[in-house]
């Protein structure tokens, strides 16, 4: 990636030209980590927001992140790492993850880890609705069964019947369908946008939407605390890091499945910190939900290996987008 000038003619070559060679085990344990790195700053996060106010939580997270992302980034591209036909596009992407993150945070504050991991799984059900329904792509009676069943699995983690449906579970509801509507609708971005720049520009579109929140409150934190939002800012860029490694290691299909690992680490870290049981109506709904999300991955495998997929892989594209990026960086720098 170039800070001026055009890029090398090797960003400009199909993924295939440039992929290495995949390595599935070390995606799939990049891909595990990240889910480790993910479920630890929701724990961060959760606890902290007990403490301060929600908009000082996502505005230290998104701002130390951003930093941390510009400290390791320019060095090696330059601001021209920001250069974009689409700004328009990665603002509102930006607006959206910015949205999306803190209904997981004001959920992390009303319910159980293992819970708003649960509902987030969703958010692959919700992009496929979306795909058919609103971009009016093919589906067939396999892939509307496989929805089905996972939208009963939401409604068994909720449990809307017991009393009423826990505001904390529609705000983790919100975040599933925002996030799985914004996949769909940004998708094509990773087509014609390299990694870093989609990386950095929603980093900084986050930081500026969340200081909009200080307005809500902040109060100075405690030096330990202190340290925990450095942790927090640190565990969110090392996810999405190993995230985009894990994708530019191996494809998606083989590496995706692993993601659902969070369930069981939220499950193990909602009970040691914060000492949160888990319920049989989380246990068997989250069940469901991964099942169906793994189901509907292979489906889509499945039918990409005939050549007659109906939903293209988001992890697919942007997993190519990476792909060309780290090739790019590997060329020798253009003139200035």
């Amino acid at each position: 990636m170039q800070s001026a000038a055009r890029a090398p003619a090797t960003d400009r070559l199909p993924a295939e030209a440039v992929r290495p060679a995949d390595n599935i085990p070390l995606g799939i344990a990049l891909m595990i980590g990240a889910t480790v790195l993910l479920t630890l700053s929701n724990a961060f996060s959760k606890h902290l927001v007990a403490h301060y106010p929600v908009g000082e939580v996502m505005f230290l997270r998104s701002s130390i992140a951003f930093g941390l992302v510009c400290a390791f980034m320019l060095p090696a591209t330059g601001l021209g790492v920001f250069r974009t036909g689409k700004p328009g596009a990665h603002v509102a992407r930006g607006l959206s993850q910015a949205i999306s993150q803190t209904l997981t945070v004001l959920a992390l504050g009303l319910m159980p880890l293992a819970g708003v991991t649960a509902i987030g799984f969703s958010a692959p059900l919700f992009a496929a609705v979306v795909a058919i329904l609103w971009h009016k792509e093919a589906s067939d009676p396999v892939r509307w069964g496989v929805l089905v069943v996972g939208f009963l699995g939401v409604l068994v983690v909720t449990n809307p019947g017991a009393d009423s449906l826990q505001v904390g579970a529609l705000f983790a509801l919100g975040n599933a369908v925002m996030y799985g509507t914004v996949t769909v609708a940004v998708r094509g971005m990773a087509k014609t946008e390299k990694a870093g720049t989609l990386l950095i520009w929603q980093m900084a579109v986050m930081a500026a939407a969340h200081s909009v929140l200080l307005v809500f409150g902040f109060r100075w934190p405690s030096w330990p605390d202190a340290a925990l939002f450095g942790l927090l800012g640190a565990s969110n860029v090392g996810a999405q890091y190993l995230w985009t490694r894990a994708l530019a290691s191996a494809p998606a299909t083989a590496v995706s499945p692993f993601y659902y690992l969070m369930l069981v680490w939220g499950m193990g870290l909602g009970y040691l910190a914060f000492g949160e049981v888990p319920t049989p109506h989380l246990v068997v709904g989250g069940t469901i939900v991964v099942a169906a999300g793994a189901l509907l991955l292979w489906h889509e495998t499945w039918m990409r290996r005939r050549g007659t997929s109906p939903l293209r892989s988001p992890g697919r594209a942007a997993g190519q987008g990476v792909r060309k990026w780290v090739a790019s960086l590997r060329q020798k720098p253009a003139t200035r």
